[in-house]
């Protein structure tokens, strides 16, 4: 795959399949009261504007990506359902909920995408594969972060053997501000999301200069904190998000359970973007 302008009038159709980080929490949508948007809704709507720019029809766009779903899981109830909508374009986000595991088979997780690649390649569709975020300032989730590298290898390997983008969130130095996080520290905030959204839309389409910049750009500092205030703030974070997520896992359970894709067929945007 090849980004750069053309894509705008090339993608007619784009599928976006994931867990929590594609479904877009913690994004709240002003549109849908409870519903969430997220960076792919997002990029659903830099492609649209780039579409209707370049006198094409509007982009048609649906959002399979259910929270708590294992990649297994991702590729077993969502991959069909994406290739049955015979879409120009899928982005592809999985595996985070496995690499939190310790026992995670990175190298099976890698085979897994590659075999999903490969189907989405040979049904025609463009794939955008995204990295994993560097959980090294994160409480915990940083134990990950070798897991995290080698997946992140994988996907870049495997993107070069198919012709696939990559959207590169381990080198989204943005993402290092806690700013762009929601208060769980796993899933981003409304900033975040844009700012995903808008490193996407560069990714493939090949924009640069101003539109960079705001993907990049750092916000202003912030006063600095005392070191027991952030140890306060970690140990709140631990009792209010940690313990309820492994209790959770213990008992098999998902926050994903009783969800269902919020955009599960193409349609093209609303007059509000969503």
């Amino acid at each position: 795959m090849h980004p750069g302008p053309e894509g705008a009038s090339r993608w007619r159709r784009y599928v976006a399949i994931g867990d929590s980080f594609t479904e877009g929490l913690l994004d709240e949508d002003p549109a849908r009261p409870g519903g969430y948007r997220g960076w792919a809704d997002r990029l659903a709507e830099h492609l649209d504007g780039a579409a209707r720019r370049a006198g094409a029809p509007p982009l048609e766009y649906a959002n399979l990506a259910v929270r708590g779903r294992l990649l297994g899981a991702v590729l077993e109830q969502q991959l069909p359902a994406a290739l049955a909508a015979r879409p120009d374009l899928v982005s592809l986000s999985g595996g985070g909920n496995d690499l939190l595991r310790p026992r995670a088979d990175v190298d099976a997780l890698a085979a897994a995408v590659e075999d999903a690649v490969q189907r989405l390649r040979a049904a025609g569709a463009d794939v955008l594969l995204i990295t994993g975020v560097d959980p090294r300032d994160a409480p915990v989730v940083r134990l990950t972060r070798g897991r995290v590298a080698a997946y992140n290898l994988h996907l870049w390997a495997i993107a070069r053997r198919h012709g696939a983008a990559v959207l590169d969130l381990w080198g989204m130095r943005a993402l290092y501000d806690w700013r762009m996080w929601a208060p769980d520290r796993i899933h981003l905030s409304a900033e975040g999301h844009r700012r995903v959204g808008l490193l996407a839309a560069a990714t493939l389409l090949g924009a640069t200069g101003a539109a960079e910049a705001e993907w990049a750009r750092p916000l202003a500092p912030e006063p600095g904190r005392p070191r027991w205030r952030r140890s306060v703030d970690d140990a709140r974070w631990a009792r209010e998000h940690l313990v309820p997520w492994v209790r959770r896992r213990a008992t098999g359970r998902s926050s994903g359970d009783a969800v269902t894709a919020k955009r599960p067929r193409p349609a093209p945007l609303g007059p509000s973007g969503g």
